[in-house]
């Protein structure tokens, strides 16, 4: 009973800000991060497998001062969004999403959106490793997942890259944006982490690819 209990208490995230990688800073985003956002939020061909449409200033600002406000996560039904900031520059590049599901099965979800000027660097696969870290060994997860568009090539390369294992392709499950769309659902348990999350160290000390 005791041991269940303290599982249960580890299952909360507190994160030390900023979170650092060899190249990135993850961070909660500011009001001073508004234009950062807006350059790619704010793009359609960004938004056009996203589950949101091209957003505004005011919603950008809208945004950061409200639902985007959380530092931490407690509980299921939380979700945790950090900017990804260029160590080298200062600039923000894009940001991830860290969704705690459940506490019962210790399930997660992990998005991304990154700038496309920033493309191709490798720098997406950084900071979401810096994410499963967070809720692997940080929050205590089980299993994570990501879904996306099946259209959305440049995501599915980056779930395969993270070690996430396809599992399912769900057909026209969605009618999403005018139009009737595929999923691909990707997942990574906790014991499968730490041999991708030190092969993907390598390659990040091996420099971009």
């Amino acid at each position: 009973m005791m041991a269940a209990m303290a599982e249960d208490r580890r299952l909360e995230l507190h994160p030390t800000y900023p979170v650092r990688t060899p190249r990135l800073l993850l961070r909660p985003v500011t009001a001073d991060d508004v234009d950062a956002v807006l350059a790619y939020r704010g793009r359609a061909d960004v938004c056009r497998y996203l589950p949101f449409e091209p957003m505004d200033r005011a919603e950008v600002v809208e945004s950061i001062a409200s639902r985007w406000t959380t530092t931490a996560l407690t509980d299921a039904g939380q979700a945790l969004l950090l900017g990804v900031e260029l160590v080298a520059t200062g600039e923000l590049i894009g940001d991830l999403v860290l969704f705690f599901h459940s506490r019962e099965h210790r399930g997660g979800e992990l998005g991304y959106v990154i700038n496309p000027d920033f493309a191709g660097r490798g720098y997406a696969t950084e900071a979401a490793a810096a994410l499963l870290d967070l809720a692997f060994d940080g929050l205590g997860l089980h299993r994570v997942v990501a879904r996306l568009d099946e259209r959305n090539d440049a995501s599915a390369r980056m779930a395969r890259r993270l070690g996430m294992r396809p599992e399912a392709r769900l057909v026209q499950s969605e009618f999403f944006k005018g139009e009737w769309a595929t999923e691909l659902d990707f997942a990574l348990l906790a014991d499968e982490w730490p041999a991708h999350r030190d092969r993907l160290a390598a390659a990040v000390s091996a420099g971009p690819r």
